[in-house]
């Protein structure tokens, strides 16, 4: 952390944390995959369609073709999943990260700045379904810094912004295959709260929950 520096976001930074948000979102995509494969309803698709065509082929070559090319599919699928989230996201903030975060007093957007370069960012305002509260958003670490305390400084930034604009919690939502965030949150004293699956249809076809955590922040 010697060289790193946590800084307010200015906007010669915007494509880089937009490139930043994008490469993180996408290492995801291997693990939702497995997510998928994990589910009962993925299974018994696959079971059921191989057992059918083994039995009226009798042949190992088009069920084993048919499964082949659904996975392919559902990968496909995941991939669209999250290329549009990514869309949504650039368009709803990142594209205008000053508008969106800097304008109010409760709102804010850091970057971690390593001799000139952003490797991490990360941002909160008022969270609409929970008075009260600031609601962390648009963590992300460039995976050649991680493990250096670049992700908890961001963390613990936050938290004392939410703190001294006389919050009394910051909450946050991750999702059920972001494992090593949900290890962070945690050793931060973030608890979980609660679980949801998405809401849009193919994620609630493939059971992708989110999860959403607290910290309770103590007063001076």
């Amino acid at each position: 952390m010697d060289n790193i520096q946590i800084r307010k976001f200015n906007d010669e930074d915007a494509d880089v944390v937009k490139e930043l948000f994008t490469l993180g979102m996408s290492e995801h995509v291997p693990s939702s995959f497995v997510h998928v494969l994990k589910q009962p309803l993925t299974q018994m698709v696959l079971m059921c369609m191989f057992c059918a065509l083994l039995t009226s082929s009798k042949s190992f070559l088009l069920p084993v073709l048919a499964v082949t090319f659904c996975l392919a599919g559902a990968r496909q699928m995941v991939v669209y999943m999250f290329n549009k989230y990514i869309e949504s996201t650039l368009r709803k903030d990142l594209n205008n990260i000053s508008e969106t975060y800097l304008k109010g007093k409760d709102s804010c957007f850091w970057v971690a700045d390593s001799d000139g370069r952003v490797v991490g960012s990360v941002a909160c305002l008022p969270a609409e379904d929970a008075p009260g509260c600031l609601k962390l958003k648009r963590m992300s670490v460039r995976r050649s810094h991680r493990g250096m305390g670049i992700a908890k400084a961001l963390c613990r930034t936050v938290a004392e912004f939410t703190r001294d604009r006389g919050y009394g919690a910051v909450i946050l939502q991750t999702s059920v295959v972001q494992t090593d965030a949900q290890k962070l949150y945690e050793h931060m004293g973030y608890k979980k709260i609660r679980e949801f699956v998405v809401p849009e249809f193919l994620a609630k076809i493939l059971n992708f929950t989110l999860l959403e955590y607290r910290l309770d922040l103590q007063q001076d």
